[in-house]
């Protein structure tokens, strides 16, 4: 069980929930602290005009709602918002936005019942998601469309995923025994103001991200080796005189991928020899390209991204981003803007923008491999048939080419888009919701060109029959791959072998870096 309230929860806590099935507890502690803050609003609000309370939402707050109706004012609130469009939020992408609004709520700053937390944590435990459509927040008083549909699923309305079926939330609850939300105060709209769609959905991206860096190093890597690069580009020496953290960082990764590898060359052996430079002219380059020599200087930058997103998403993750915001500890309510999500939103293009040249840098090391009068080196398209005959990688790489395209044009940032609505009470918004499934998007379409960068490396790997002479890491890599995209010469459909390493990559982190850290860890 995984305590959830009263603690700061981790990306590896996030992780092991919505990833992992972890089931939830939660803490005594904060339960009591939203118990106190409810029966403070409560009677905080007799007698005093208050936002959401017994004011009509937004533009309409001058409009005060009268006693016998603000009750259902809550109601009316959920019901006219669950108006969202397009297709359903994937089910973990779902669970990922209820835990992101059950934490929000925990910290006990919103005014509503515990009964909030407790059928959320039903629906977590027993994998059931609200069917909440991709389109209609805006990301500024939250996410206010996706959340409305969460809110309408806890009080026994809408529809559910349950085993990967729609069906009605009544009868759904009903089966699991699960008591719908009833409104007690301002439940309505503490749940759907918030940035819990766009957190959610955006702290699985960087669990993504993370292992899209991790294959990035590996085919870098592998690629090195293949066309027997010199090691002094990924040296400790070259690197540490830049003083960026995540291309040391990246360095260090490569230097531990292929120690022991007996296809990377030394310059000081080969260059600095003077038996081996006796002529004018040299066939081996001097100096790889620089989608090979500039791998730290690319890829860090990256990683230096993909962290600053977790630190800035994790934290939101832990915040109050509720309005008002219900303090019984200093007796009082403060209105603001907590539920706008321009952090999340600015990490989020952030990091499609990182990503999409992540993807670059593979699509390039890709064409070098294909390129014959590049490399030099391998036939054309790496194919290990009859040239003119058979057709290797050619197919593959129109796909990958063509999404890495895709990926560029959804670079363009959500974060500068803003359209005022709302009677321009919403003046400036934060689009934060579209961000986080467009990175979503240049995500997955990565996963893509870099299953096909590594079909194409194992082809070389086997046309250069090197396979013995590759590092162990990168041994092990082959290896693995292999079971799943076995080598090929003759021409045939293999979107479904290519589907299989596409999966593979996004279920599994890399092993060897996962080892690593854990090493790491211990040490520390």
């Amino acid at each position: 069980m995984i305590n959830v309230g009263g603690r700061t929860l981790s990306l590896e806590d996030f992780s092991e929930i919505i990833c992992n099935n972890g089931k939830i507890n939660l803490n005594s502690l904060a339960l009591e602290k939203m118990e106190a803050g409810f029966h403070f609003l409560t009677h905080f609000s007799d007698q005093k005009l208050i936002y959401g309370i017994n004011t009509g939402f937004g533009p309409m707050a001058q409009y005060k709602v009268s006693t016998e109706n603000v009750l259902q004012l809550q109601y009316n609130l959920i019901r006219s918002h669950s108006s969202g469009s397009g297709k359903y939020l994937a089910p973990e992408l779902v669970k990922a936005l209820m835990l992101a609004r059950l934490n929000s709520l925990m910290q006990g700053y919103s005014g509503v019942h515990t009964d909030v937390a407790v059928v959320l944590k039903e629906l977590i435990n027993n994998n059931i998601t609200p069917c909440i459509f991709e389109h209609g927040g805006v990301g500024a008083s939250g996410d206010l469309i996706q959340l409305a549909h969460l809110a309408l699923v806890l009080i026994g309305e809408g529809e559910v995923i349950v085993n990967g079926e729609p069906r009605p939330t009544a009868e759904v609850l009903k089966q699991f025994n699960i008591t719908p939300l009833r409104v007690h105060i301002r439940e309505g709209l503490a749940i759907l103001n918030g940035t819990s769609a766009m957190t959610g959905i955006g702290l699985l991206n960087i669990i993504q991200a993370k292992k899209l860096l991790q294959y990035a190093v590996m085919l870098s890597a592998m690629t090195n080796e293949v066309v027997e690069a010199y090691d002094d580009h990924f040296s400790y020496e070259l690197n540490i005189v830049k003083k960026h953290r995540g291309q040391n960082n990246v360095a260090a990764m490569l230097r531990d991928v292929l120690k022991d590898s007996k296809l990377i060359r030394s310059r000081s052996e080969y260059l600095y020899n003077p038996d081996n430079i006796r002529h004018d002219v040299f066939e081996d380059k001097v100096q790889e390209y620089y989608s090979l020599r500039c791998v730290t200087q690319v890829l860090g930058p990256i990683l230096d991204t993909i962290e600053q997103a977790e630190k800035v998403v994790v934290d939101e993750l832990n915040s109050v981003n509720d309005n008002p915001v219900i303090d019984h500890e200093n007796h009082n309510i403060f209105h603001g803007g907590n539920f706008h999500g321009d952090y999340v939103s600015l990490e989020m293009d952030k990091l499609k923008t990182a990503v999409t040249k992540l993807s670059m840098l593979s699509e390039r090391q890709l064409n070098y491999l294909l390129n014959n009068k590049l490399n030099e080196k391998f036939p054309p398209f790496v194919n290990l048939g009859v040239l003119g005959l058979n057709f290797g990688m050619q197919g593959m790489q129109f796909t990958a080419t063509s999404t890495v395209a895709e990926n560029q044009t959804l670079s363009f940032p959500m974060y500068v888009h803003s359209i005022p609505n709302n009677n321009d009470n919403q003046d400036i918004v934060s689009m934060g919701c579209n961000a986080a499934l467009m990175t979503k998007k240049v995500i997955e379409n990565a996963f893509e060109v870099l299953a096909i960068q590594m079909i194409t490396v194992l082809q070389a790997i086997d046309y250069a029959e090197c396979a013995e002479k590759l590092s162990p890491a990168t041994k092990e890599m082959y290896t693995t791959v292999r079971k799943i995209f076995p080598k090929f010469i003759d021409d045939k459909p293999r979107y479904r072998e290519l589907e299989q390493v596409i999966t593979y990559f996004r279920q599994n982190p890399v092993v060897f870096f996962e080892t690593h850290l854990t090493e790491q860890a211990a040490i520390h």
